[in-house]
């Protein structure tokens, strides 16, 4: 009877762990199921940390890890199993000690011919046992090991996070610039095709010869060609903003955020490679990993130490399932010592002290890597700014330019080379201006990102 409630308990007990863990499962995030036709460079920051596949794939690693712990921690906890088995045997020696464990053995079962040639005899058994493990090496610095992984993965997904936001911004600016291009170059276009008007006027009227007319066409031919590259330009930027955002690239949306100089106080760059150091999540990945190759030694020594496991077991036997049962149990420990390896544990060592050495290289590359990064972005950072400042000098001065050459060439004083290249150079400040705004975005989001500080509030 006792073990007919076992075997009830059983499944009630197993139906029961697997609702409550289901019921603290999380519940994985869906993506959104579209877009807005609006965007802000803050919603399409919030769109990408959401949907971005690559994010999610560096967050299945990390809860990974975290799995990875939980099975670590495992190995010094007590092993608990229950098995269930059938036999059925004439051996004559499985038949006297099954005989003793079911409790059914008589003084006739000790006759010669009995023991030479029994009967056959059923057994069922039904056994808890467990090993717990007490003093194990290899094991407990498999579980430090696993809790440096974990860390190694979070740290390892902020870094990725930052970079989804940092292509994120680049490709919003990319799109930006882009459609600004666009509409540069149709108001050069609308410019060139007015004064394309005016010279087939002059020509009519005898006042130009007809190459001045077509030298005009060519130009606004070459225009044309350059508003078809920079329409497939925005398509592309295009495709790349949605592609970053987890979304279809043929996805159309309105930007709402502008290109803009964000006039800020910038630290010297002593201060900046200061904090760039202390705040890379790859910086802080690449530690854990030096600490995992120390531990890694330190594991591969511990095979010398002596293993220590305390061991037991709980078992029914009895000829027919649903009889009374005959129990008996068992309790035991063993102590292992590893007196010789031929040489394996050494080896273990010894590799993994170049590992160490290999992780070491590798953090001080990444070191000197963080800091030409942080260099380079700070440089470029105050480039763009210059640029911007004389850019939009030149564009008023281009504009005032162009006004200027028109006027003189209606009224005879220059020639149509003088008013197409007022007009090129009208467009290329233009150009330079948005180039220049856009350079400025990109250069802030790779100094955010060089610093590990980027996040999706950047402006």
């Amino acid at each position: 009877m006792r073990r007919n409630l076992i075997f009830l308990c059983i499944p009630i007990i197993c139906l029961l762990t697997a609702g409550l863990s289901s019921a603290f499962a999380e519940t994985p995030a869906r993506p959104p199921s579209g877009q807005p036709a609006s965007l802000s460079l803050q919603e399409a920051i919030h769109a990408s940390i959401t949907s971005n596949p690559m994010l999610r794939a560096a967050d299945s690693r990390r809860g990974a890890s975290g799995d990875r712990l939980t099975q670590a921690r495992s190995g010094m906890l007590p092993q608990v199993y229950f098995t269930q088995s059938f036999q059925r045997t004439t051996n004559p020696m499985w038949v006297l000690g099954t005989k003793l464990n079911q409790g059914v053995m008589t003084a006739g079962d000790f006759a010669p011919n009995l023991l030479n040639d029994p009967e056959a005899i059923d057994n069922f058994n039904s056994r808890f046992w467990f090993l717990w493990p007490l003093l194990d090496g290899p094991t407990i610095y498999g579980w430090k090991q696993a809790d440096l992984g974990e860390t190694a993965s979070g740290a390892a997904f902020d870094r990725t996070r930052q970079e989804t936001i940092a292509r994120t911004v680049e490709a919003y600016a990319d799109l930006l610039s882009a459609r600004h291009q666009i509409i540069v170059i149709d108001q050069t276009i609308d410019t060139a095709t007015a004064h394309l008007k005016m010279i087939q006027k002059r020509f009519e009227n005898g006042m130009v010869v007809k190459s001045d007319v077509l030298r005009a066409k060519v130009h606004l031919a070459e225009l044309e060609q350059n508003r078809a590259i920079a329409r497939s330009s925005a398509a592309v930027a295009r495709a790349s903003l949605n592609t970053v955002m987890g979304a279809p690239t043929s996805q159309d949306v309105s930007l709402t955020t502008q290109l803009s100089k964000i006039k800020e106080p910038l630290p010297e760059l002593p201060e900046l490679i200061t904090t760039a150091v202390s705040r890379r999540p790859d910086l802080k990945q690449m530690e854990a990993q030096v600490r995992i190759a120390a531990s890694e030694m330190d594991k591969a020594r511990a095979g010398h130490w002596p293993t220590l496991n305390l061991n037991g077991g709980y078992e029914f036997n009895s000829e027919e399932f649903t009889d009374d049962t005959n129990e008996n149990y068992t309790i035991g420990a063993d102590l292992t010592v590893n007196l010789f390896s031929g040489g394996r544990i050494t080896g273990q060592a010894r590799e993994a002290l170049n590992k160490l050495s290999e992780a070491k290289s590798q953090k001080q590359a990444l070191f000197q890597q963080i800091r030409l990064e942080t260099e380079k972005a700070y440089y470029d950072l105050l480039s763009a700014d210059l640029r911007i400042t004389a850019s939009e000098l030149a564009v008023q001065n281009a504009d005032e330019t162009l006004r200027i050459v028109t006027n003189r060439y209606d009224t005879g004083l220059l020639n149509v080379v003088s008013l197409l290249d007022a007009e090129l150079a009208l467009y290329r400040c233009n150009t330079s201006y948005y180039t220049s705004l856009q350079d400025h975005v990109k250069a802030r989001v790779h100094l955010a990102l060089a610093l590990g500080t980027l996040d999706e509030n950047f402006r």
